[in-house]
């Protein structure tokens, strides 16, 4: 999945940086960009895995975002001070999302190879496809 120096991405971009674009977090860059990608770039399968990791990791991170606020909503009904600590969780969420993201930016501009757990194997699979 080691991309070869001066390989480009079928947007004209170097593919590290392509890479790291898929995971820049500022102003939806990364879900706008991880979309262009796996639709224009049949070719580079470096930049496909981290497209589809990129946007593996936005749904996984909307997802527990939704149950989250909906749990801390029914808590909150029960018990305002438990649902004052419990509304702290997102916060920790949305930290998580910026870390792995800032991460991902790092790996992906240094042509570093690193999956995530679960979203990994997924984002591989697709990519090859």
């Amino acid at each position: 999945m080691q991309n070869m120096p001066g390989e480009k991405t079928a947007l004209g971009l170097d593919a590290n940086v392509g890479a790291m674009l898929c995971y820049l977090p500022v102003c939806a860059i990364n879900l706008i960009y991880s979309i262009i990608v796996i639709v224009t770039d049949k070719t580079n399968k470096t930049v496909r895995f981290h497209a589809f990791q990129s946007l593996l990791l936005i749904g996984a991170y909307i997802a527990v975002m939704v149950g989250l606020m909906v749990i801390g909503a029914v808590v909150s009904q029960i018990s305002s001070g438990l649902g004052a600590l419990f509304g702290l969780l997102p916060m920790v969420l949305v930290l998580g999302y910026i870390g792995l993201s800032v991460y991902g930016c790092v790996k992906g501009f240094q042509n570093g190879e690193f999956k995530l757990p679960v979203i990994g194997d997924m984002a591989e699979k697709w990519s090859n496809q």
